[in-house]
């Protein structure tokens, strides 16, 4: 019974008709013996709906700590005493060389990410928009940013600087998020993703697994993600920071987590699914198992304040499985 209603979900979304929550929340609860069915038919609507191509993009920590927000994740907050290294905005020969080596190591896109509420120093904001212009003018890479809160004319100015998407993760779902940030709301980040689309940039938004959500709370993300019309979900593990108070979460087990990228496949069969910070540490030998369960994308590098793995066994893994990189749409 619980093989025939996989396969008929799927068969339904390859229809391209949509799974109901009730659906999505069958389908991420799924036994440990059923998960490798469940990521075979993730796969297929990958196949069709988002092709076979893996987008690889890098990021860079811009600006470093001292962060007024109070992530209960997060080793940048100035709330909770990580040890994390602070620094002010890097320069735009720094953001420029950065930019050159993931372009070397394979990324395809490029983006600039900074600590902090929103900018509120007119300065940085213009370095930044300066030196993602640079990038993606001189090296023809595809430029993002995420910077936070942001205004309607912040979200012009980075469209006119040649930015196509802006980052601003939900982290959890919103009957959640008041247990892991109170410094802002849910309605923050719809008022942010909203700003940014009247802009005119694509929004990458998604969030953190492993912050003491339940399995339907990721599947109630999942469903604003696809109310907000987001088609870009770069989907974290939690690696818990010493400092945090989310420094004793047990890690997720892999096959929770393969169930949870599968059902997200099913809920928006159109998106590019990224698999992102923590999936060294969080997965480990089963890391190819997320691009051959419905994910289309990976942050490849460094993260914000964890290390990555090297580039060349990410791309390695991309060859073994027969996967192109995809190229960059510089329009």
């Amino acid at each position: 019974m619980r093989v025939e209603k996989i396969i008929a979900l799927t068969n339904k979304v390859l229809a391209g008709q949509d799974i109901t929550r009730e659906e999505a929340e069958f389908l991420i609860n799924v036994s440990d013996d059923d998960t490798m069915l469940l990521c075979a038919m993730a796969d297929k609507i990958r196949q069709k709906f988002a092709g076979n191509e893996v987008d690889c993009c890098a990021i860079i920590n811009g600006r470093s700590g001292k962060c007024s927000e109070n992530c209960k994740f997060c080793a940048q907050s100035a709330h909770w005493h990580t040890g994390v290294k602070e620094y002010g905005l890097l320069s735009e020969e720094e953001f420029f060389e950065a930019a050159k080596k993931a372009k070397e190591a394979g990324a395809v896109r490029f983006s600039i990410v900074t600590s902090g509420r929103g900018q509120s120093k007119a300065d940085d904001f213009e370095n930044i928009c300066k030196a993602l212009r640079r990038i993606k003018k001189e090296l023809q890479m595809e430029v993002c940013a995420s910077l936070g809160i942001l205004t309607l004319e912040q979200a012009k100015a980075l469209k006119a600087a040649g930015v196509t998407r802006f980052h601003s993760n939900l982290e959890t779902s919103a009957s959640h998020f008041p247990d892991i940030c109170t410094s802002h709301t849910y309605q923050d980040k719809f008022a942010t993703i909203k700003n940014a689309q009247a802009a005119g940039l694509r929004v990458c938004s998604g969030g953190i697994l492993g912050l003491n959500e339940t399995p339907e709370q990721r599947v109630e993300m999942a469903f604003t993600l696809k109310e907000l019309g987001i088609d870009s979900v770069p989907l974290n593990l939690l690696t818990p920071i010493s400092g945090t108070p989310f420094a004793n979460n047990k890690p997720l087990p892999p096959l929770e987590i393969l169930r949870a990228f599968a059902t997200f496949r099913f809920i928006l069969p159109k998106a590019q699914i990224r698999t992102a910070g923590g999936r060294e540490v969080n997965l480990r030998d089963l890391q190819v198992l997320a691009l051959n369960g419905g994910a289309s994308g990976i942050m490849i590098g460094g993260y914000l304040t964890t290390a990555g793995r090297g580039t060349d066994r990410d791309m390695q893994m991309l060859k073994d499985i027969n996967r192109p990189r995809s190229t960059p749409n510089l329009d």
